[in-house]
């Protein structure tokens, strides 16, 4: 084996043990040195060059860019994983047939599905969709990200929050939990312009919460102003809003006789 793909190697080892044992300090230390050994390959995207080695070369960097994704999710950057699966998608739509697919290929894409959901990037999320293979189309990874998609269209946010009790893989819960926040930031907003006030039972139920504690907590994030009184949840932003949306209705009129006056001279 070429010694530059013995040192990657070598290295590669190290980073899927430090993401084994859950030490992703020492993990994203690695990548970057990887990252950096890969561009000596003139083998890799966008060369394609045929080297001796180039099977292996792309089959590592391949696999090196897979758990770079995954690493992204367990430290919950979103930014990261989105540069990082952009560096691995070649891999997957311009290689071809020169490497068997690999076995994470579906998680990854369902996962970057997940994220476009989440992001609510609908229209990049069926340009994803439509790349896809009919078979890649029936995998648990992709039906998941697709049923979830439907059922966030339909409203159906009951269905959103309940898959995630059902979850295809453990790497898709945190992109599940932003899109449990998303859903009830959508019904948040619902509530505070159809209503003055909830029982505090029936916005936990809207809500979706399991307890009152959740709905406290809820209420008291970001720039809600919501007040907890005397049993009930008081939307008082809404209220405030609804007061500053007054029409001058009198200095319409004015204008729009003044139009018409000066409409008659014209003619």
């Amino acid at each position: 084996m070429d010694s530059k793909l013995t040192e990657i190697s070598q290295t590669f080892e190290r980073l899927k043990a430090a993401v084994i044992r859950k030490d992703y300090d020492t993990a994203t230390r690695l990548l970057p040195q990887l990252k950096v050994l890969l561009t000596g390959f003139t083998s890799l995207p966008p060369l394609f060059e045929q080297t001796r080695n180039a099977l292996q070369e792309l089959a590592i960097a391949r696999d090196i860019y897979e758990h770079a994704v995954v690493l992204r999710v367990h430290m919950e950057d979103e930014e990261a994983f989105e540069r990082d699966f952009l560096q691995l998608k070649p891999y997957y739509t311009d290689i071809g047939d020169r490497l068997p697919q690999s076995p994470r290929e579906c998680l990854i894409l369902g996962l970057n599905l997940l994220r476009l959901l989440v992001q609510n990037r609908i229209a990049e999320f069926h340009t994803a969709l439509e790349l896809l293979s009919p078979a890649a189309l029936q995998n648990q990874y992709i039906k998941h990200a697709v049923e979830l998609e439907q059922s966030f269209m339909e409203g159906a946010y009951n269905r959103v929050l309940s898959a995630r009790q059902t979850l295809p893989d453990e790497t898709y819960r945190y992109f599940m939990d932003l899109l449990a926040k998303t859903v009830r930031d959508e019904i948040a907003g619902c509530c505070e312009k159809a209503f003055d006030y909830l029982s505090i039972s029936d916005a936990r139920q809207m809500l979706l919460f399991s307890s009152d504690q959740e709905l406290v907590e809820y209420s008291q994030e970001e720039d809600r102003q919501w007040e907890i009184k005397d049993g009930s949840v008081v939307f008082k932003k809404a209220k405030e809003a609804a007061n500053c949306k007054e029409i001058p209705s009198l200095q319409l009129i004015s204008q729009t006789l003044s139009y018409a006056r000066e409409l008659e001279r014209i003619v």
